[in-house]
């Protein structure tokens, strides 16, 4: 649906006509493509045939470009319209990344109920985070309170069993192989049931203080 926007308002600045959906900042999206790629004005203005003070007036919104001068910016830039006119979106992430942790290599976080290891926690700018855990709790009057942090999470018990408690509904027996996927910002909690402590892998979305 984005997509189909963004195209629908390149072919209405090519028909002289201002674009029907929310400003899109172009000046902003101009200026983020040349610093992503480390260009100063002087390089965009030799790549696009455009003045430097131009440019400059662009990106601080200081004027409005014409069809004719958008193209000489998608041209020199290797976009297409709709590329350059996409409203912004999110933090551009370099891809390929990986991030190797090694069996017990984990960053540990330990907690009065559970005992959690950190994976892959070395890597920056993550849309989730991964970790282990322990669980020490025998009772769900272990807690003082339910745990929640805003996201969703998905948890796989590895060993042994557990019993899921939350707010909305009944506990939630879980064995060795099964997994859930939650709203985590409903208040739940982890009790082990089996005769040792079980351990669980579980990845959230990825908010400052998931843990």
């Amino acid at each position: 649906m984005t997509d189909s926007l963004d195209q629908d308002a390149a072919l209405r600045i090519a028909a002289g006509r201002k674009p029907f959906i929310e400003p899109l900042r172009l000046g902003e999206r101009l200026k983020a493509f040349r610093l992503a790629r480390q260009w100063t004005l002087e390089e965009v203005s030799q790549r696009t045939g455009l003045a430097r003070s131009t440019l400059s007036k662009i990106e601080n919104d200081q004027t409005s470009p014409t069809f004719a001068v958008v193209q000489k910016l998608a041209n020199g830039l290797g976009l297409d319209l709709p590329q350059l006119l996409k409203r912004p979106g999110g933090v551009q992430r370099t891809a390929g990344r990986r991030d190797l942790t090694r069996r017990n290599e984990g960053k540990p976080h330990p907690t009065p109920t559970y005992e959690h290891e950190l994976l892959s926690w070395q890597l920056a700018h993550k849309r989730m985070v991964p970790f282990k855990t322990i669980v020490h709790a025998r009772s769900i009057d272990d807690f003082s309170d339910w745990v929640r942090h805003g996201g969703e999470e998905f948890l796989m018990v590895l060993e042994g069993s557990i019993l899921l408690y939350s707010e909305f509904y009944e506990p939630l027996r879980l064995d060795a192989g099964d997994s859930l996927y939650f709203d985590s910002d409903m208040g739940h909690a982890k009790v082990s049931i089996s005769e040792q402590d079980a351990v669980v892998l579980s990845v959230c979305t990825y908010i400052e203080d998931a843990l």
